[in-house]
């Protein structure tokens, strides 16, 4: 063989050599990037893929069953709050013409489902009544008077404050 073949084979050789570690290097980087999403899988180098596979299946399994549980407290806990006595009105006014201060007052306590209580507090120069009546889907089944009814219809709407009734010659006061 002459010296210019020789030469071209080396270089060649050589080329080649370098093409192969190149690849050798992208080789060893995208190994290391596999290795690295291995462990962050849970792998440890010791089990192969299926199983680290298989794991993961498992854990997808019990926060799946997790979320589930929440979900079914998340629906009890919407349920009790549904049915707790949160919504609240009070109309203050006064009963009787000759008398200020809007001392008396009629409260309702209802639940989401218009379930509660209309407490009403008539208070006189001598004397002071309170009555209580229930309530159900939003009326009850004794009478309720005008104030009852403002204060029973802010609970149920969810407001905390309205406009007063007509007057009945009284004077009254939402709060």
């Amino acid at each position: 063989m002459d010296e210019t073949t020789l030469t071209s084979l080396a270089i060649g050789s050589t080329a080649v050599a370098a093409v192969a570690l190149v690849l050798a290097v992208l080789a060893q980087l995208r190994l290391a990037g596999v290795r690295r999403d291995f462990r962050t899988l849970g792998g440890d180098g010791k089990v192969d893929i299926a199983r680290v596979a298989a794991t993961q299946n498992q854990r997808l399994d019990r926060v799946t069953a997790d979320v589930d549980r929440l979900r079914e407290h998340l629906a009890a806990a919407e349920n009790d709050v549904r049915q707790s006595l949160r919504n609240v009105a009070v109309v203050r006014y006064d009963a009787f013409g000759d008398m200020g201060g809007r001392l008396s007052f009629s409260a309702a306590i209802v639940d989401d489902l218009g379930d509660g209580i209309v407490i009403s507090s008539i208070h006189a120069r001598g004397e002071s009544r309170t009555y209580a009546k229930g309530v159900v889907g939003g009326a009850s089944s004794i009478t309720l008077t005008p104030e009852e009814q403002q204060a029973l219809a802010s609970a149920t709407k969810g407001e905390s404050r309205s406009a007063p009734p007509a007057d009945r010659h009284r004077s009254k006061d939402v709060s």
